[in-house]
């Protein structure tokens, strides 16, 4: 059996926004699989935080509670020095039990930050945001000590843009990569930025589409071309549409500089090939993103629908 191959070693190195944490460059997205058993989950999550790896994201709609529990048993013990994010999946219901429920799955008496999950319109913004609204039930959970932080992850810059000048957000969560709507870039990251508000990025592979033949997350394209297929018959891993690189995925969107860029990272060989490129990173310059961009369109032609564009 061939050794495991190890892991570049990453040190926090940019301040996330007013929090007064150091968050190492890349975090470590949702990792759940229920097809995967518990200690292999937990031990590939520890892979990522022997790397230095110093951020790390959960929701209880992440394999339906699974994705809690793997973080809950990774930090058993190695809770220090970790900013760990969870968030409110129902927008409509009281959010103090929400979050009751997920510190019983995490078995944490806190988190660092709750957020508001796919908060992706103004009228539920605004509803949140109103006097006796959810917020205000977040906002008390914070004084309560069951999270240091509040914010919001929204997959639409005109709600981004309400909640930053709320002044009512610590930190945000929004798409920044290759693919991503350039109001992202141009509006929130610097908005973000002026505030002092904490920027955690996602999509940087854009759901996966970025690159293989997947309408998401793994799903299978509902039209797929013909491609080249195995000798077994069955199509191979190779994808057959126009795809990016890991590297040029992680480095276009380190260029662009959020305090922190979530990879998904579920199983061994995606962390090798995610840390190893983001240990590598070097700015692009001006040239290489708009080539990056260009090809990101094409290889996101025929994929499916763009949810994280407004």
């Amino acid at each position: 059996m061939a050794a495991e191959r190890s892991l570049p070693r990453f040190q926090p190195q940019r301040p996330l926004g007013r929090t007064g944490f150091t968050a190492t460059a890349v975090g470590i997205g949702d990792l759940a699989d229920r097809s995967v058993p518990l200690e292999t989950c937990v031990a590939t999550l520890h892979r990522a935080m022997d790397a230095g790896l110093n951020v790390l994201d959960t929701a209880p709609g992440y394999e339906d509670g699974y994705s809690e529990r793997i973080v809950g048993e990774a930090l058993r013990g190695r809770r220090e020095g970790m900013f760990v994010i969870d968030k409110v999946d129902h927008l409509d219901q009281p959010v103090a039990p929400q979050v009751e429920e997920s510190l019983r799955r995490l078995r944490l008496e806190a988190v660092d930050l709750f957020v508001f999950h796919n908060l992706s319109k103004l009228e539920t913004w605004e509803r949140l945001a109103a006097p006796g609204g959810g917020l205000e039930e977040l906002e008390r959970c914070v004084r309560e000590g069951k999270a240091r932080f509040r914010g919001i992850s929204s997959h639409h810059p005109d709600v981004l843009r309400a909640a930053l000048e709320s002044g009512r957000c610590d930190v945000v969560m929004f798409p920044v990569g290759p693919f991503v709507h350039p109001r992202y870039v141009e509006e929130t990251l610097p908005l973000a930025r002026a505030k002092g508000v904490g920027t955690v990025c996602f999509k940087t592979f854009g759901a996966g589409k970025l690159l293989g033949d997947t309408e998401g997350y793994g799903r299978p394209l509902a039209s797929r071309p013909r491609g080249k297929v195995s000798s077994g018959g069955a199509e191979a891993s190779a994808p057959s549409l126009p795809s990016l690189g890991v590297e040029e995925c992680v480095h276009y969107t380190l260029t662009l500089g959020p305090d922190v860029a979530l990879l998904g990272m579920s199983f061994p060989n995606e962390q090798d090939a995610a840390l190893q490129a983001a240990a590598s990173f070097q700015p692009l310059t001006t040239a290489r993103m708009v080539d990056v961009r260009r090809r990101a369109v094409r290889a996101m032609e025929g994929k499916g629908a763009v949810w994280w564009n407004p």
